[in-house]
């Protein structure tokens, strides 16, 4: 692992792993000096490279019209290392004019499998959620922050949720909803640009800048896959669906 390219190669595997930070028991120098600067040179492209991919997402999204052509761009993107180690791309499924827009953090091993949102044990307890305020699934629009799923149900990186958020976004746009709901801290964070817990964040309103002079409210929530697994939040994810009927007659 002499030059720029291993010391890159190296990184990248990292990232795509999920690998955030490095430790051991024993100091261990693994580089010379002239490595150490071919291992900053790596990280510096890298940056570079996740800078790059963002504005080509961005780009590429000012040109899709409609959600067919969203969905074969996103499809075609390249810009994003999780496409490699996925089955499927997961684009969003459901009303295209739906008053209520649904949104997780990154599709699961279901999903993955069968290229469509919320199709696992996860999706069938949401489809019961939507189910006690009157709604089934074809009366919402349902996507995720990432098209992709990470190796292993891991959290997404910073990097990859920059990367893929313009594609969100414009499925924000094209849809216009009445109502953004946010299913789990890493969905809230990445639409409303913070870092609070979804304990701090759950219940409440929030206006999501859907453009310089539009805005949209967006309640977050907990994710049906939390519930699963703390069923004892059910009665607060409850008290959530009942504001969001109460909001959606309100418009």
């Amino acid at each position: 692992m002499n030059s720029v390219q291993d010391v890159k190669d190296l990184l990248e595997w990292y990232i795509l792993s999920g690998v955030s930070e490095t430790c051991g028991d024993v100091c261990l120098k693994v580089f010379d000096q002239p490595v150490q600067s071919s291992f900053r040179q790596a990280t510096t492209d890298l940056s570079q490279n996740k800078i790059a991919s963002t504005q080509n997402a961005r780009e590429l999204c000012s040109k899709a019209e409609s959600l067919d052509e969203l969905k074969t761009l996103v499809s075609n993107f390249d810009g994003c290392a999780l496409r490699l180690t996925a089955k499927s791309t997961v684009f969003g499924a459901g009303n295209p004019k739906a008053s209520l827009m649904i949104i997780g953090e990154a599709p699961g091993a279901d999903e993955d499998r069968v290229g469509l949102p919320f199709v696992g044990r996860s999706g069938r307890l949401l489809e019961k959620m939507l189910s006690s305020i009157g709604l089934c699934r074809e009366d919402v629009y349902i996507t995720n922050v990432l098209p992709w799923r990470p190796p292993g149900n891991r959290t997404p990186t910073d990097a990859e949720v920059a990367i893929c958020l313009p594609f969100l976004k414009r499925q924000i746009e094209l849809i216009n909803p009445k109502l953004l709901l946010l299913l789990g801290g890493s969905a809230a964070n990445a639409l409303l640009d913070n870092s609070d817990s979804i304990s701090r964040l759950r219940g409440h309103f929030f206006d999501y800048q859907a453009s310089l002079k539009s805005t949209i409210p967006a309640i977050a929530s907990f994710h049906p896959a939390y519930l699963l697994r703390n069923s004892a939040q059910k009665a607060k994810a409850w008290i959530d669906f009942l504001r969001i009927l109460k909001k959606l007659k309100e418009n």
